[in-house]
Order: structure tokens, then sequence, then C-alpha cells
């Protein structure tokens, strides 16, 4: 998931740019060649913005429960406003990533991402996509119930204790079907984008103007490829690949992390005297996998009364690898972790979850993000596969590999078919998207980017040095000017371009 995130970089100068694109122009809400026939009511519906706590105005957007039928039932998505401080030329549509993240909530932290300039020229815009948040969210399990599941650790090292984990995850989706209802098989990826479309004609934008982060990356990808003819500005900042199915991603993100811990490690045993971590990298890293057995075998105390296990022990490892500002409180959480005291990495993994100190998860963002993967993904569920794969990835990310294996155990008796996504990604016509990729990302690796950027055919590649998920807005200076030039002039930085 990308949330704001303060990342360290290294710069370099920018390059001249290639060329310039058009301003945005607005008030047009005809629907395009590409929606469905019977959606023109979606597109031309005037909705009831009013004053709200979350941004300057929030309105009810009403979209087709399933685009393939839009004349039958149709559900409504949260919309959120805040103004430009001038006149404004159009809007910026943002999302943070997830999938299963409130765009609604990043609105917060978008008005200090974006540029003041920028937030001159353009309204900010988002909606929670259907499922999350204010938006017919995913309800699943209370508190307890999740706390049991995401806290578990299955040992599916064993046929049994991999059927027990298989087992735990369909009793989560009944769970989820039985308390969401029909729209839980209508929170795809592809879907989110379509309504997306509707957001950007009833604002009044001819074309789409966006700002996505992670899983926000592939959303604004599939929407170009959906809408090629209404791109306009589109921004996907620490991109992933939409092809990769669910077992690449899972090894994919299992370097990407073991990578960033290994950053981590090195700068930790550089401090004077204040890393609990001794001797080599690779002694180090050892003693980090050690906590973890250790927590599997006997899962640590903490003040709370609740034990940590291995796998909230990896959670609150990997939080705040996520940003290298954060790389402090990793510190703090293995000190006291290595000492026999869970209480600070349970803290960790907890603010992850969005779980408050009354047992509370104030957001469905975890469940969210399950459930729109199990309909957006596939993954073997055959067993002889998985454990194959799973000494692949342990192989190559030796410390959290095995905390990435076996996930087509999650969805395997999810209660609704998946989805997938879309056969061609390449985006034909559409107008100049820039691509942002971080060298050291742990949560989408810099490979992904250059993946998305040669997969679609308009896309420029922004390349930033350094560690951590997210760069627009989060410390590169050279990314938030060309960024900004971007959505001010349509200037489009030279391939090649590095921050």
């Amino acid at each position: 998931m990308a949330t704001g995130v303060a990342v360290a970089v290294l710069l370099a100068g920018c390059v001249d740019p290639v060329h310039q694109t058009t301003l945005p122009r607005r008030d047009a809400t005809a629907p395009p060649s590409s929606a469905p026939g019977g959606a023109e009511r979606f597109y031309g519906q005037q909705v009831a913005w009013e004053p709200c706590a979350e941004a300057d105005e929030c309105a009810q957007v009403e979209v087709p429960l399933d685009w393939a039928d839009p004349a039958g039932e149709s559900v409504e998505i949260a919309v959120a406003r805040v103004r430009a401080d001038d006149e404004a030329v159009g809007s910026i549509l943002v999302n943070p990533g997830g999938p299963g993240s409130s765009a609604i909530d990043f609105l917060a932290s978008a008005r200090l991402i974006v540029s003041p300039e920028v937030r001159d020229e353009y309204d900010l815009v988002a909606f929670d996509p259907r499922g999350v948040a204010r938006s017919t969210p995913v309800t699943c399990l209370d508190g307890p119930g999740l706390d049991e599941l995401f806290g578990a650790d299955f040992d599916v090292d064993t046929d049994a204790g991999l059927a027990e984990q298989t087992d735990a995850w369909a009793a989560f989706g009944e769970a989820c079907a039985a308390n969401t209802g029909a729209v839980l098989g209508h929170i795809d990826t592809v879907t989110a984008a379509r309504d997306m479309d509707v957001v950007r004609a009833v604002v009044g934008d001819q074309a789409l103007n966006y700002l996505g982060y992670s899983y926000g990356t592939k959303l604004g990808a599939t929407y170009a490829a959906l809408f090629a003819d209404t791109v306009g500005r589109v921004v996907l900042d620490s991109a992933l690949d939409p092809r990769l199915d669910s077992d690449e991603m899972s090894a994919g993100q299992a370097v990407g992390f073991e990578n960033a811990l290994r950053a981590y490690v090195t700068d930790c045993l550089d401090e004077d005297g204040d890393c609990p971590l001794t001797g080599s990298l690779d002694s180090a890293l050892g003693q980090i996998r050690t906590l973890l057995d250790r927590a599997r075998a006997n899962p640590l105390p903490t003040t709370s009364g609740r034990r940590l296990t291995a796998q909230l022990a990896f959670t609150g490892i990997a939080y705040p690898l996520y940003s290298q500002a954060s790389w402090p409180n990793l510190t703090a959480g293995l000190r006291s972790g290595l000492a026999g005291d869970g209480t600070a990495l349970l803290a960790l993994a907890d603010a992850y979850a969005d779980r408050d100190g009354d047992g509370e998860y104030v957001s469905n963002t975890m469940v969210a993000f399950n459930a729109i993967s199990c309909l957006d993904l596939t993954a073997t569920t055959d067993v002889a596969q998985m454990r194959a794969d799973a000494a692949e990835i342990v192989a190559a990310a030796p410390t959290v590999g095995r905390f990435f294996s076996y996930t087509g155990s999650l969805c395997a008796r999810w209660p609704v078919p998946a989805v997938g996504g879309l056969d061609d990604y390449t985006a034909a016509g559409a107008a100049p998207i820039l691509v942002l990729g971080t060298t050291n990302d742990p949560a989408t690796p810099f490979v992904w980017a250059q993946a998305l950027a040669d997969l679609l055919e308009s896309a420029v590649l922004i390349t930033h040095v350094g560690e951590g998920h997210g760069v627009y807005g989060l410390g590169s200076a050279c990314a938030r000017a060309a960024v900004d030039d971007y959505f001010l002039d349509g200037t489009v930085p030279a391939e090649g371009t590095t921050c």
C-alpha cells in the first residue's frame, strides 16, 4: 500500500523536456465511445455537492453495480473535492494505493503533497473505490476475528497447516459475502476504472488528470487502457505492472522487502552504538530471522496482553521499510523485540492495519485489500507448485520470503469468481503519461515501474535513486519539479530522467 511517506533521495540533474501537451479542458459530460450502451444516465447525472469535514465538498455519485448491465441495479460511490485556490483549469483525481485505501482520507495528505502552484490551478478530487471506506464497503469479521486471522502463524510447511490456512481464509471470504452482499463480486480494478470515468464526467473534465501511487498506478493504467482518448495528464508513482498475477507479485515483493531490509541493516550497523544488531550484514539479518522464528515458536509478550506472533512481527518490520524516515521506529522495534518484548513491533503492525488501541479497525483497508485482490489476481492453488514456488522465494529472500509464500491459499475458495484484468494495457493513442519508480522500493520494485513504462505506449519513466515507497511530493525536489511542470505546462520530461 502507498500511504503518505517521506523518502530520502539522491538528487541528480533533470534533463531537458521532450515536448509539451495541451492544457486540459472542462465541461464535457458526454460518455466516451468506450462506455457501454445504457450508461448515458450515469454520465449525465447532476450530483449534489455539500460541505463536508473531509474536504471543501462531498457528493454521492451513482454507478452501475455491474458495468455489463448498466440498466440494472446501481450503487453509490463517495466523492470529495478540494477546490483550487484560483479558478480551476481542471481537476486532478488522486488515489493513494492499496487496494483498499481511502482516497478521500488521503485528500488531507494530498493537500500537502501536491505543490501549491499546482493546487492554485487544479481542484483535487478523490473517490473511495467501491468496497472501500464510504463506498459500499466490504465488511467481514469483527475486531477479534480479524486479530485472530491477521496474527495467525499457520504451519504451511505441513499439508495439515496449509489446509488450516486455506480453511481460515475461506471462512473469512464467507463472512465477507454474508456481510457485504452482491457488491463483493463487483469491486475489481476494471470496474473501479470505469467508475473513475463517470467521476471525470460529473466534475466536468474532458480529460482525466490523475495522480496515483502504488496500486493507484494499476488503477490509472487500467483507466488509460480503457479510455485512451480521455487521458489527460496522468502520473503513476511507485508503479506496478498490471499484468502480474498474485504469485509474481509475491515473488517480486519478497525480493523488494529483502533488499530494503538489507539497506536498513547496513545503515543501522553504521550507527555508533545505537543499532541493536551486531556483526556483519549477514549475521545481523540472521538475528532478525531468529527473532521471527522465536515469535513463531513462542509469541512474544506485550504490555497490551496480546502476543506478538511471527506474522505480526514481520508486519511490524515491513511497515517502517516503506520510508527511510521511519527506520528509527524499526530500530526501536527490533531493540525491544530482541530483548523479548513485542510491544513496539506490535504497535507498528497495528498502525499498518489501522487498528486502534481499543481493538477496532478504524478502516476497512485490510479486508478490502484482500477482497479486491481475490477478484483481480490469479494464483496457483496446486500444493506441489506452491511448495516449489515457496522454495524459490525463500532462496531469493531468506529473511522475509516465508511471509510471501503460499498466497494461492488465501483466495483458493473465495466466494465470488475472479474477474482478472485486461488483455491489453498499451493505451495506444493516449497522451503522454509519467511513470515514477524508486530504485530500492520495497513494495513496488523498480523493475515494475520499468515494465509499466515499457508497456504503456506513451509513457515516460522518471527514475528516483533511493529508498522507500513514493516519490512525488515526498522528498525528491527533482521529481517534484518534473511533475509540477507536467501538470502546469504539459512539459514532458525526457526519457532517462533520473532524480
